[in-house]
């Protein structure tokens, strides 16, 4: 076999690690005990729905429980790594376990076509299992077909929806199913993931590179893995550093969005406007700039209403010495102000010619708002009951 074959096999992360047990899945606790408990008790209902977010593995549930539901000595949440019927399963080959893409096929007729051996007996599983992706997606029509068979399912036949959408699924499908909604994984679940699948791989990253990779995943495993990927073939055998994924990402050095963000927060627009001006000639993206700048004010409105969060593992120790002292200076007021007022220029930026000009005077105007004192502190002075206005102003700035 020559070295081009070799590499043409190479499997991508989220391919080579998908789960095939339930011990194996992700952050999802709560659902993976419902269905084990279903299993263990017989109490098995006839149809399932899986809603989520893209990459948090509603499909692979799909198929784990039809695994569950046809393994040898089933229904049974686990079973011999040898077993035939999930071997079959895996490799896309078991005569009664069908898989449906409704994106692609969402007609009347497709769907009464999958269902044409619907009240025969299994061919060599315990049950006949459906599958359908993205069942959002099917026609009125469609859904009306496939509503008749769940009123009246065969004894031998589980059905098995998996959505984006399931406000787009028709009520009276729904009613007729047991739904489970597949949760964001957490970022440090995620990153614990990644660490996990990397020793595997024999791959080095710093603790900081792959929390950043989690936190980009947004929740989705699948997501988080193809970045990884991203980041194993950037890296060339070297170690992941937090430089690169961030390069990788777009984003820009973290002690710049931090001395960027210290300055607006302090009332220097000055400075202020100096630093995103070197970070803006040194390449990085102006909307990214200010996408890190609100990521960093979440990230301190959260320490500020939960302080135990400062000694959390969660949180780089560059994210703790830098963001706890603009915690300790500012109001909870004073946060929301400046994420609000970022926000409205990245959505402002986003629609005008020149980027960069609308981005520098949103800075400029955040510099000047977001140190003032909350506006019942404003209107206590002006009752004579509060210091003067001026004053602590000028204490937010030391």
């Amino acid at each position: 076999m020559t070295d081009s074959k070799h590499k043409n096999d190479y499997l991508v992360l989220a391919r080579k690690y998908r789960p095939n047990t339930f011990s194996s899945m992700v952050g999802q606790e709560a659902l993976v005990q419902t269905l084990s408990n279903a299993l263990a008790s017989g109490r098995i209902h006839h149809a399932f729905v899986f809603n989520g977010i893209r990459g948090t593995g509603k499909t692979t549930t799909a198929r784990i429980m039809a695994m569950a539901l046809n393994c040898e000595n089933g229904p049974s949440s686990s079973w011999d790594e040898n077993d035939e019927q999930v071997k079959l399963i895996m490799e896309g080959r078991h005569p009664d376990v069908l898989e449906f893409d409704a994106a692609s096929h969402r007609g009347v007729d497709e769907i009464q076509q999958l269902f044409e051996g619907v009240a025969y007996q299994p061919v060599s599983g315990r049950y006949k299992v459906y599958i359908i992706d993205e069942v959002h997606m099917l026609s009125k029509q469609a859904f009306n077909a496939i509503l008749k068979t769940l009123e009246e399912p065969p004894a031998n036949v589980k059905f098995i929806f998996a959505t984006t959408e399931v406000n787009k699924v028709p009520i009276t499908v729904l009613s007729r199913c047991q739904r489970f909604d597949l949760k964001r994984i957490t970022s440090g679940t995620l990153a614990d993931y990644f660490m996990t699948l990397l020793e595997k791989e024999g791959v080095e990253a710093d603790k900081d590179a792959i929390h950043m990779v989690a936190r980009a995943a947004d929740g989705s495993a699948r997501d988080g893995l193809s970045i990884l990927d991203q980041a194993i073939a950037l890296s060339a055998g070297e170690k992941i550093t937090e430089e690169s994924v961030r390069a990788m990402l777009g984003g820009a050095s973290k002690e710049r969005v931090y001395d960027l963000l210290e300055n607006i927060l302090s009332g220097q627009p000055e400075k202020a406007l100096e630093g995103f001006a070197a970070m803006y000639m040194d390449g990085y993206d102006a909307l990214q700039v200010v996408k890190d700048l609100q990521d960093s004010l979440y990230t301190m409105t959260r320490m500020k209403l939960v302080p135990t969060l400062a000694d959390s593992a969660g949180l780089s120790e560059l994210e703790k010495t830098r963001l706890s002292p603009l915690v300790a200076k500012l109001s909870l007021e004073g946060m929301g102000r400046a994420y609000q007022m970022l926000h409205n220029i990245f959505v402002e930026a986003s629609q005008a010619g020149r980027v960069h000009e609308v981005v520098e005077m949103g800075l400029v105007r955040v510099a000047h708002l977001a140190p003032l004192p909350a506006i019942d502190k404003i209107l206590g002075r002006m009752a004579g009951t509060e210091a003067p206005v001026a004053a602590e102003a000028a204490s937010a700035e030391d």
